[in-house]
């Protein structure tokens, strides 16, 4: 992830998987780059020392499904919306997820 500092015009580069790194630079492709060598600085490490490397989110397996609680009153809204749409409440709720 990249973003320009708001208090600063400087560019920060993150990772999600290892949230504690990041790198900051005036520019985005130094932030980058600056990140990608640290990145790889500390997954060697890790390696060395018998730690876990985190998957990349990109390559983990993801089965579709999850649950989500939410109040009875929203559970409601979201069952009437999704009937005067015609659709279950899963469609309806896949749908908005993805718009």
């Amino acid at each position: 992830m990249l973003h320009q500092d708001e208090r600063d015009p400087m560019f920060v580069a993150t990772c999600a998987e290892l949230p504690s790194l990041s790198w900051l630079a005036s520019s985005q492709i130094d932030a980058l780059q600056g990140l990608e060598d640290l990145l790889r600085e500390v997954i060697t490490d890790m390696a060395q020392q018998g730690e876990e490397v985190p998957v990349p989110f990109a390559e983990r397996s993801y089965s579709g499904k999850f649950n989500v609680r939410v109040g009875e009153s929203l559970h409601r809204e979201l069952a009437i919306h999704a009937a005067e749409d015609g659709l279950s409440l899963n469609q309806y709720v896949v749908r908005k997820l993805a718009a």
